[in-house]
C-alpha cells in the first residue's frame, strides 16, 4: 500500500504541539473560579507537547479492485478511480489549509484481510484520527467498516458515505458507535469538515488555558477533552500591567479601537489607551506561559480598584483574532469558547442569561462581545465604545448583533457534556435605559416553550445555525449532547 506520508517510529511524530509563535496566534482560552477536581483527571506540571508537532489523520477507501460496477449501487456510471481522486483531493486541500498531516492509503481495502492490516497499522503507529470512505454497496462494504470500528478502540473515526453506497438499514449499526460520525451525504466537500473535526479534537486535547487567580501555580487536565488548565497567581496580571508602557503598538491599537468604533460614548482617550495596554499584557502572558488563551478574576480586580480598566476590549480583540478571552474565571465558558473558535471558525459571546417571560424570548448580556461574528476573516459588526456598566470604569464594547439572523447556543456542562440550542436574533438592548451589561442581545428560541427552562449560565451565543456541526463533532469526540431546554 502506498501513502502520502511515512513514519519510522511507533507513534505518529507529527501529532503534538505548537511553538511560542503559534501560541500567540492560535485559538484558545480558559477560566476557572476556584481550584476544583470536578472533571479533572490529573494534577501537577503538564508540559505542552513538543514544538512543531501536528495531528495525523489516516485516510482509507473501502471498495473492490475493479474498474467499474455492474448493476446495483453506486452503479456502472460511478467512476471509482475518479471519485476516489475527488475525495482525496478534498482531504489533501483541507489538510494543507488546517496544517494536518494526512496519510492516504491509495490501495483500497477490498477484503476483511485488508481491514485486519489497516487495524494493525493503526495499532503499530496510531494516528490521531481516521477517515474511512465507503465506496461500495453492491458488493456491500459496510461489514468492513463495522469490523474496523469494532476493532479500533477509542480512535476517533469518520466514516464518509457518499450518495449511492447506503440505504437506511446500512446506517443503523454505526449510529451508536462511540467516537464515530457517519457522514452520509452527496456533498464531497464535507470531507473538509471531517478533517476539521479531527483537527479540533487534537487541538482541544493539546490546549493550555491560562487561569489568573489566587496565589498558586498548578496544572490540571480535564477528562474527555484533555484540555489543560494552567493556573498562575492573580498578581501576575497587575505586575505585568504596571510594567506595560505606552509603546507605538499600544498607541496604534488604541487608535484602531477609536477609529473603527461607530461612536464613543463615555470613555476618554486614556481609557482607550488602558484598554489597549491590557491586550498586550494578555498576549505577553499567553506567550510566556505557552498557553492558547487567558482569563483572570477581572471582577475582583475591578471591584477592588486594583486596575484602571477591565480587559473587555482586550477580550474582544483576542476573540476576533481566533483566540479566546473569557471573563470571570469560568472554565466551562472558556472551553466552550475554545470549541466555538476551533470548530466553527467564528467566536462565541459569553453572556449572563435572562429569560424574557413577556416575549417568551431569551436575553443575554455581558461586558465583552466579539465583533467578527460571521467569522475571523469576515468584516466586524458595529461597535460602540462604552464604559464598564457595573463600575463606570474603562472601556466596554457594545456590539450590535445583526437582527433576523439565526444563532446557536452551546455550552459545556462538564468536559463530557454540552447543552445545545438554536434561535434567531430579534433585538439589541440599550443600557440605559435597561440595566445589565453593555452588549445585550435578545433571541427568539427554537422549540423552547418557556425561556426559564433554558439550562446553564454564561452559555456562548454564536451567530449562525450550527447545531448539526456541534452534534456531529460531539459524536466523533465522545461528548454527550443535551437540549438546552
Amino acid at each position: 500500500m502506498s501513502a502520502d506520508h511515512h513514519h519510522e517510529h511507533s507513534r505518529c511524530g507529527c501529532c503534538g504541539s505548537i511553538d511560542r509563535r503559534d501560541f500567540m496566534a492560535s485559538v484558545g482560552l480558559a477560566a476557572l473560579a476556584v481550584p476544583s477536581l470536578t472533571g479533572m483527571v490529573s494534577a501537577g506540571e503538564a508540559d505542552p507537547p513538543p514544538p512543531g508537532a501536528k495531528p495525523c489523520v489516516l485516510a482509507a477507501f473501502l471498495h473492490p479492485k475493479v474498474e467499474r460496477y455492474w448493476m446495483g449501487w453506486p452503479g456502472a456510471s460511478y467512476d471509482i478511480a475518479a471519485r476516489q481522486a475527488d475525495y482525496k483531493k478534498t482531504m489533501v486541500e483541507a489538510a494543507k489549509k488546517l496544517d494536518v498531516v494526512l496519510q492516504v492509503e491509495d490501495e483500497p481495502v477490498e477484503d476483511m484481510a485488508g481491514v485486519d492490516r489497516l487495524l494493525a497499522r493503526c495499532q503499530q503507529s496510531p494516528p490521531d484520527g481516521v477517515i474511512l470512505t465507503v465506496m461500495g454497496l453492491h458488493p456491500n462494504y459496510w461489514p468492513h467498516a463495522e469490523k474496523f470500528l469494532d476493532g479500533r478502540g477509542e480512535l476517533p473515526t469518520v466514516v464518509f458515505a457518499p450518495m449511492g453506497v447506503a440505504f437506511t438499514g446500512h446506517l443503523q449499526k454505526t449510529r451508536t458507535a462511540t467516537k464515530c460520525f457517519v457522514a452520509s451525504t452527496q456533498d464531497f466537500d464535507w470531507l473538509a469538515t471531517g478533517v476539521r473535526m479531527l483537527r479540533t479534537i487534537w487541538d482541544m486535547k493539546t490546549t493550555r488555558l491560562c487561569i489568573i487567580n489566587g496565589n498558586q501555580t498548578s496544572d490540571e487536565q480535564l477528562n474527555v477533552i484533555g484540555t489543560t488548565l494552567h493556573r498562575i497567581p492573580l498578581n501576575r496580571w497587575t505586575d505585568e500591567l504596571a510594567q506595560q508602557e505606552i509603546t507605538p503598538e499600544v498607541q496604534q491599537l488604541a487608535d484602531e479601537f477609536a477609529e473603527t468604533a461607530q461612536k464613543i460614548v463615555e470613555p476618554k482617550p486614556q481609557d482607550v489607551l488602558n484598554a489597549a495596554k491590557a491586550y498586550f499584557v494578555g498576549k505577553k502572558i499567553m506567550a510566556d506561559e505557552k498557553c492558547h488563551g487567558i482569563s483572570l478574576n477581572c471582577l475582583g480586580l475591578i471591584g477592588s480598584r486594583k486596575i484602571p480598566c477591565p480587559p473587555c476590549m482586550a477580550w474582544l480583540k483576542l476573540n476576533d483574532e481566533g483566540s479566546v478571552g473569557c471573563c470571570e474565571c469560568d472554565w466551562k465558558a472558556a472551553i466552550s469558547l475554545r470549541l466555538c473558535a476551533l470548530l466553527t471558525g467564528r467566536p462565541g459571546f459569553m453572556q449572563d442569561p435572562v429569560p424574557n417571560t413577556v416575549n417568551g424570548t431569551f436575553m443575554g448580556a455581558h461586558c465583552s462581545s466579539p465583533s467578527k461574528l460571521r467569522g475571523f476573516d469576515q468584516p466586524a459588526e458595529p461597535v460602540i465604545l462604552r464604559n464598564h456598566s457595573e463600575s463606570t470604569l474603562g472601556v466596554s464594547p457594545q456590539v450590535l448583533w445583526p437582527l433576523g439572523e439565526p444563532a446557536t447556543i452551546m455550552s459545556f456542562q462538564d468536559p463530557g457534556k454540552i447543552i445545545l440550542g438554536t434561535g434567531k436574533v430579534v433585538a439589541n438592548i440599550d443600557t440605559p435605559p435597561s440595566g445589565g451589561c453593555r452588549t445585550s442581545v435578545e433571541l427568539e428560541m427554537d422549540s423552547v416553550a418557556d425561556p426559564r427552562d433554558c439550562k446553564g449560565f454564561h452559555q456562548p451565543f454564536i451567530l449562525g445555525k450550527l447545531d448539526r456541526l456541534f452534534k456531529a463533532y460531539c459524536q466523533l469526540a465522545g461528548i454527550e449532547v443535551v437540549p438546552i431546554a
